[in-house]
């Protein structure tokens, strides 16, 4: 059996695309990830509105600048709208970020951002990108620590950009009868079409946006 910290290893995705969200961004530009550089605020919050509720994350980017950036970009131009909570393991962590369109999926496979040190751990509603073993990979998975994981994280490296400041009651009701048995390899292939035939109880995410 894989250990928790090995399936964070992942294989690398994209959100779904659907409507466009409070911010209004340029959802063209997803089909072109190096139009998606724009610099984020030094702290901005992020809304997710999700099937079971709504929660949101607040970002440092003094944490992890690389990582704060990319979901800003992802963030406002709908990256997430749509995009299903995948990998669910009680007592460890939440992980979403492959996405719902295996076409966009494709677009962002090298689309990579490079490590950061780690400042901030792995606690409890802290939030942190996947990432492969290969190093300066990362491009848009995330997870959202349901317990203090810093002991066994931080020191592979995942370093937190953010956390959840309303909701956490919300993330830790996230389905997860289904724990890790949706294939990563068939959600970047065949997409939402595939979860949604095989895994529907899965919860998603509606919508989520930039704070005002």
């Amino acid at each position: 059996m894989r250990s928790k910290a090995a399936g964070i290893v992942v294989l690398i995705g994209l959100c779904a695309v659907l409507a466009a969200g409070q911010t209004g961004g340029d959802k063209a530009a997803l089909m072109d990830p190096a139009k998606l550089t724009e610099k984020a605020p030094e702290t901005f919050k992020a809304n997710f509105d999700t099937s079971i509720g709504t929660f949101v994350i607040e970002v440092h980017r003094a944490w992890d600048p690389s990582g704060a950036d990319r979901f800003y970009n992802l963030v406002k131009n709908g990256f997430y709208d749509e995009c299903r909570f995948f990998r669910v393991v009680p007592n460890f962590m939440v992980q979403f970020g492959i996405s719902g369109d295996p076409n966009l999926s494709a677009k962002w496979m090298a689309a990579r951002i490079k490590d950061e040190p780690v400042k901030e751990g792995n606690k409890r509603g802290y939030v942190s990108f996947a990432k492969p073993q290969a190093p300066n990979a990362r491009t848009t998975q995330i997870f959202i620590n349901f317990q203090d994981n810093s002991q066994s994280l931080d020191t592979q490296g995942f370093s937190a950009f953010g956390r959840v400041t309303t909701g956490m009651n919300v993330v830790d009701k996230i389905y997860s009868g289904d724990g890790q048995n949706p294939n990563q390899g068939l959600i970047q292939s065949q997409g939402n079409a595939y979860l949604a035939k095989s895994f529907p109880k899965l919860d998603f995410v509606k919508k989520a946006t930039l704070a005002p």
